[in-house]
């Protein structure tokens, strides 16, 4: 089977689709060990699926790093985007490479 999705780094439980999914499609990433996933709905190209159920409140993880926070239950194959999650605040300043601490 030919991958359609990105797994960016093992800690994430999203992937990036390389091109639009319909529902139904199976989703297979490149990139790390992801389980087949089947899309509940149509995901745009380069967006996010869920790789496994995200509970309401539970974190979204990509590139290995927090990106949110689930503003509801999102199933596992669902879009997640702006709709259903929300921007975690991060302390940017004390990850600069080079700070002196």
């Amino acid at each position: 089977m030919t991958a359609n999705a990105i797994l960016l780094d093992e800690k994430d439980n999203v992937a990036t689709c390389t091109g639009e999914v319909a529902p139904g499609t199976p989703v297979t990433c490149f990139g790390g060990a992801c389980a087949e996933v089947e899309s509940t709905e149509t995901i745009p190209i380069w967006h996010k699926i869920a790789l496994r159920p995200i509970p309401k409140g539970g974190y979204v993880f990509k590139y290995g790093e927090l990106i949110g926070e689930a503003l509801r239950d999102i199933p596992r194959g669902a879009w997640v985007s702006h709709e259903n999650i929300y921007s975690v605040p991060r302390d940017y300043a004390s990850e600069y490479i080079g700070k002196k601490g």
